[in-house]
């Protein structure tokens, strides 16, 4: 049987010691079929999803450059989310996302070309 397919039964009953070797970091990198830079950004990805905190985006943001990802990369997952979450919430995230690559788009907006 496909490991995956016991990976997903287990999660779906909430197998307990699953969910914590998930829930491990060390077992996250161990075990990810995506490359370190794939995975930082889906990381991302799902904090603009759930409308984390602004911490949350400065260390998926951290992540994401320590993996090789540049600004333009970080910014192209926020523009790819959209149509799964729609655009009130990635207009919601971005402010965040610039504070977390080191820009405060509100100063910027003054100059924004339309």
């Amino acid at each position: 049987m496909d490991d995956y397919k016991e990976h997903l039964r287990r999660l779906t009953v909430h197998d307990d010691a699953l969910v914590e070797e998930v829930l491990s970091a060390e077992t996250v990198r161990r075990a990810s079929a995506l490359d370190e830079k794939t995975a930082a950004l889906v990381r991302l990805a799902a904090a603009i999803a759930v409308d984390a905190a602004p911490s949350s985006f400065q260390h998926a943001v951290a992540l994401a450059h320590a993996a090789g990802a540049t600004n333009g990369e970080i910014v192209a997952t926020l523009e790819a989310v959209t149509p799964v979450t729609g655009a009130a919430r990635v207009v919601l995230c971005a402010p965040k996302l610039a504070l977390a690559l080191g820009y405060d788009v509100e100063e910027g907006l003054g100059t924004l070309d339309t």
